[in-house]
């Protein structure tokens, strides 16, 4: 696989892809590139996951072994719900270890969560190793008061038995924190999800930041709460969680590279 990259494997739009599933391909795409702008990546690991629109459990998911700044519309692949290529002519393989945390959720939660982001970041795994976790200290932190879920570190996800616990500590929540291990986020769509993690990272940012400067201060549970609660609704557009931040991230990615969209 070493000799395999977007310059030497050219793809093109799948012959079967709906209009539907290619808009789903170019924004999930744009949120690869996104992390990687953010500077989110650990090299080549950790997936941003979205269900393709129909009845059957098929997903995208980025080719194993590029980094985010390579991965387009096209060479996304698509797999069942246990991790194998649907794909035929997408010669990319897949982490399928790497899906078992995805697929836990996915398979549990198939309208609210259908986009699943997991990230390495440094923040994100720094706060995965605080015992307090994410603390309300920022507006942003704030989006989190009673809206994030905590899963105990078991090892390396390679095990289909985690699956059950993993949904189980997620609840219906959209974010999680993967102690010891990265953050994670869900979302009914592409933005909601980012937006999600965009809120995360940064919460995990600043708590990691500002506990370096001095001490935490700690905003006391009922303003934290009505300020979670208004955090949460100004992102709301019609519904849309999301849209206005990520139509303006997607604008940026076009300026820099706009090669996602192929």
């Amino acid at each position: 696989m070493n000799d395999l990259s977007p310059t030497t494997v050219q793809l093109s739009r799948p012959s079967t892809c709906s209009d539907a599933e290619w808009d789903l391909r170019v924004r999930l795409a744009a949120a690869y590139r996104m992390v990687d702008h953010f500077g989110w990546c650990e090299l080549i690991y950790g997936h941003l996951t979205a269900k393709v629109p129909g009845p059957d459990l098929h997903f995208l998911i980025n080719p194993y072994g590029l980094s985010y700044d390579e991965v387009t519309a096209s060479n996304l692949v698509k797999i069942d719900v246990e991790g194998n290529k649907i794909d035929a002519d997408n010669p990319y393989p897949v982490n399928q270890a790497g899906f078992v945390i995805h697929s836990a959720v996915h398979m549990a939660h198939s309208e609210n969560h259908k986009v699943v982001m997991h990230t390495h970041s440094r923040a994100g795994m720094a706060i995965a190793a605080v015992k307090e976790g994410v603390l309300p200290i920022s507006m942003g932190s704030t989006a989190f008061v009673d809206r994030i879920s905590y899963h105990d570190y078991e090892g390396v996800s390679l095990y289909l038995d985690e699956r059950d616990r993993i949904v189980e500590s997620l609840g219906d929540n959209h974010a999680m924190v993967l102690r010891n291990h990265g953050l994670l986020t869900t979302g009914r769509s592409v933005a909601e999800a980012f937006l999600w993690l965009y809120r995360l990272e940064r919460a995990a940012q600043v708590q990691i930041d500002a506990g370096a400067a001095g001490t935490l201060n700690i905003i006391g549970g009922n303003v934290a709460k009505k300020s979670g609660d208004d955090v949460n609704g100004f992102a709301a557009c019609e519904d849309a969680y999301g849209e206005l931040e990520f139509a303006a991230l997607m604008r940026k990615m076009d300026k820099i590279d706009p090669s996602f969209r192929e």
